[in-house]
């Protein structure tokens, strides 16, 4: 049996550019699959989603005694709020003054998120981050003041997000800055074919 496996994988030949039809060896690409440009101080942390016969389980913070979220010390929620996206939906872009956020997407629910700095003083000034949050994934994801951030529902079923914030919301003075949603493009928050 050994033999007859070495034997295949011997008159097994890889392929060249050469042995491809013209037609279609202008359209070849590969599919990147490297570390993605991050962003100084945004945090993107994994969490456990724990399984039983019954469901599931997921811890979405800790607290320290002094109120503060324990993977990120200097963070002390104070708000904590829900919000639902309905298909085609974006919700972008804008950036906090004084506000930092902490982002959960439901594992089971799926959005795109779109990150940049505009920080000027920030060694990733004007890097920009595009990933998925959800998809069977529990994470949270940390944006630091002045990071410019949104989200879209690219997909066709409802989905909601859990998420926490350091400051207090002020109907009459909100920390809300905003910028145009398609500020990197239109194209940012279509589905990338192919």
């Amino acid at each position: 049996m050994f033999e007859a496996k070495n034997r295949l994988a011997m008159s097994v030949k890889a392929l060249t550019k050469d042995e491809i039809g013209q037609d279609f060896i202008g359209g070849l690409s590969v599919q990147d699959y490297q570390k993605k440009p991050t962003i100084e101080g945004v945090q993107l942390i994994d969490l456990k989603l724990m399984l039983d016969d019954g469901g599931c389980f997921t811890e979405l913070l800790r607290l320290d005694e002094n109120g503060n979220f324990a993977q990120i010390p200097d963070f002390k929620v104070r708000q904590s709020n829900y919000s639902q996206m309905m298909p085609g939906v974006i919700k972008a872009f804008h950036l906090h003054f004084n506000q930092e956020d902490v982002w959960f997407i439901h594992p089971y629910d799926r959005l795109l998120i779109g990150l940049f700095d505009a920080r000027k003083e920030s060694k990733t000034y004007n890097n920009s981050m595009r990933f998925v949050m959800g998809g069977g994934r529990p994470q949270l994801l940390y944006i630091p003041r002045g990071v410019a951030h949104g989200l879209a529902n690219v997909w066709n079923t409802p989905a909601s997000m859990i998420y926490f914030v350091n400051q207090f919301f002020d109907v009459h003075e909100p920390d809300e800055h905003r910028l145009p949603w398609d500020i990197l493009g239109e194209d940012f928050w279509q589905i990338k074919k192919g």
